[in-house]
């Protein structure tokens, strides 16, 4: 564990962490609530959190000192990449495929063609997890833009190819 500050008669010592500009107490401390904050969050901020309060020559609150918290700091997909896989010919087989190198948790991904009609699309043909669109015995009214939408609770990006038959 790692000792982000303390709260000592009165005197707060910020340790030396790359917590410290960022780290501070919600309440002024003489309130009693020492809730902390952090500011400009960042992924490797996750992780468990304790707050341990000692008070001198009390022995009841041993075991009962001591506070936890998880912290998960979410993280917005980037950008995702959409590329075409196969040869775009009539009657041919094609995949498209969606990835956003970052996202936390890993987002789910979702193919729509958006011109010159909507279409949604649904399993099999799609993978939601794997971000792949397999469209098969292609036609020449399959042409269009296809657009793909990384999304998780943190954000959403997309990314767009257009297939010409």
């Amino acid at each position: 564990p790692v000792q982000i500050l303390t709260y000592l008669d009165g005197v707060v010592k910020v340790e030396e962490t790359e917590l410290k500009p960022r780290v501070g107490f919600l309440y002024p401390v003489l309130t009693h609530n020492i809730s902390v904050l952090i500011n400009a969050t960042r992924e490797r901020d996750s992780g468990q959190y304790m707050c341990t309060v000692n008070v001198v020559d009390d022995v009841t609150s041993t075991g009962k000192n001591v506070g936890v918290i998880n912290l998960t700091v979410l993280v917005p997909p980037a950008a995702p990449a959409c590329q075409l896989h196969g040869n775009a010919v009539v009657g041919a087989n094609v995949t498209l495929s969606c990835a956003s190198k970052k996202g936390k948790p890993s987002p789910a991904y979702q193919w729509q063609r958006t011109a010159p009609t909507l279409q949604v699309f649904f399993p099999p043909a799609q993978d939601r997890v794997r971000g792949t669109l397999k469209l098969t015995n292609l036609s020449l009214d399959m042409s269009g833009l296809y657009v793909c939408v990384a999304e998780n609770r943190a954000g959403s990006a997309e990314c767009s190819i257009v297939l010409e038959v």
